[in-house]
């Protein structure tokens, strides 16, 4: 059972799996909302210009259908004629052409959004492979299409006998207009029809992209299977970054033991925690940490510090609260400099006892700030 709900595909595919999907021309796609669009825009811009349409389409022809008896016989202006007044249609046209153009490209962007793919173009043998078609036909989406399409007709076929019904009387008509105003009278119910054909689209692709966002949504899904190996590929095997992980921190800690031997001080708890400092007033502001641990790193850090003979001070508050607040390399914190100043003076001293003189005395009370040191609950 487990391993049957492992090739199930349950899950939501990876930003990785859409994009590899997307590089493949793999995107959301909704024939219905493109067709709305281009139906829409037609439809407006017909409604806007198509008057100006109109009289530039009459002209042409008014012009290209009248010429005087000679030109009739001069078989050389034909070809001039007719490429003439082609040009002039299709200039008259360009902003309808251009804004459809626009329509085409713009349904595919609102679903899909930019995507250009070679893939996607690059020839096929399954594209024009029969077996594979028939698989398409027969399949479930096969079958969502065709009752698609069904529904499509009935609906738009309805709402066009239902609105040709309601003008019948003015379609009749039209046969007892002058030309000019029968024309219009019918373009203004073509367009009356149009308005409601594409209002019905309108519900069409309401109900279609939500179920093509969601069908391609389903197709995309993965195995649970599938999605660890995505993971061990993008993010690499996880016991082989665990054991980088390990080296790396032992790398880490052999460089801060290596630094040991060069601390000033190291302040200790006493064995529960170890902070070693130093200090060099020429490149320095204020002492820094060069090593610092706990538990057995804190005993290694001890042992180190007296086989260098690095003086060693039992301060356990400043020992936890440098563990605490302070990362390697860091400087010590400014609410520590007093008792960080102390220490030092006394490291100092150490270093350079009077002649004479009695060993100077470890500080004692140093003025550590209550809530900088580690809890009782969380320490070692």
């Amino acid at each position: 059972m487990a391993e049957d709900s492992d090739l199930e595909k349950t899950e939501a595919a990876t930003d990785k799996r859409i994009e590899r999907a997307r590089e493949e021309g793999n995107v959301a796609q909704s024939r219905e909302l493109s067709t709305f669009i281009q139906l829409m825009a037609a439809l407006l811009v017909l409604m806007a210009l198509g008057s100006v349409f109109s009289e530039k389409l009459m002209a042409a022809m008014r012009h290209g259908l009248t010429f005087d008896r000679a030109a009739a016989f001069d078989t050389t202006q034909m070809t001039t004629r007719l490429m003439q007044e082609s040009t002039d249609i299709i200039l008259a046209f360009f902003p309808f052409f251009a804004i459809m153009l626009v329509a085409m490209v713009a349904g595919p962007l609102l679903l899909g959004g930019w995507n250009l793919s070679a893939k996607a173009i690059a020839p096929k043998f399954s594209k024009i492979n029969p077996v594979n078609g028939l698989k398409r036909i027969f399949s479930v989406n096969g079958l969502v299409e065709l009752v698609k399409a069904l529904l499509k007709v009935i609906l738009l076929g309805g709402i066009a006998a239902w609105v040709i019904w309601g003008y019948r009387n003015e379609m009749f008509g039209l046969v007892t207009e002058p030309l000019e105003s029968g024309i219009s009278h019918f373009a203004d119910l073509l367009m009356i029809t149009a308005l409601y054909l594409v209002s019905a689209m309108l519900l069409i692709v309401a109900i279609d992209v939500p179920f093509q966002l969601w069908n391609y949504a389903k197709n995309l899904r993965m195995t649970k299977e599938e999605v660890k190996r995505e993971a061990k590929e993008s993010e690499g095997d996880p016991h082989i970054k665990a054991r980088i992980r390990a080296l790396q921190r032992e790398a880490a800690r052999k460089r801060m033991m290596a630094a040991v031997p060069k601390a000033d001080v190291i302040v200790t708890n006493p064995t529960h925690y170890a902070v070693a400092l130093q200090y060099d007033e020429r490149r320095m502001g204020a002492p820094q940490v060069v090593a610092k641990g706990s538990g057995l790193v804190a005993e290694r850090i001890i042992e180190l510090g007296r086989e260098n003979a690095v003086p060693l001070l039992q301060a356990p508050p400043l020992a936890r609260a440098l563990f605490r607040h302070a990362d390697l390399g860091d400087e010590v914190p400014q609410r520590l400099y007093t008792a960080v100043a102390e220490v030092m003076a006394y490291v100092y001293q150490l270093r350079t006892p009077l002649a004479g003189g009695p060993k100077p005395q470890p500080p004692r009370q140093l003025p550590v700030p209550e809530d900088m040191d580690i809890p009782e609950l969380e320490r070692a």
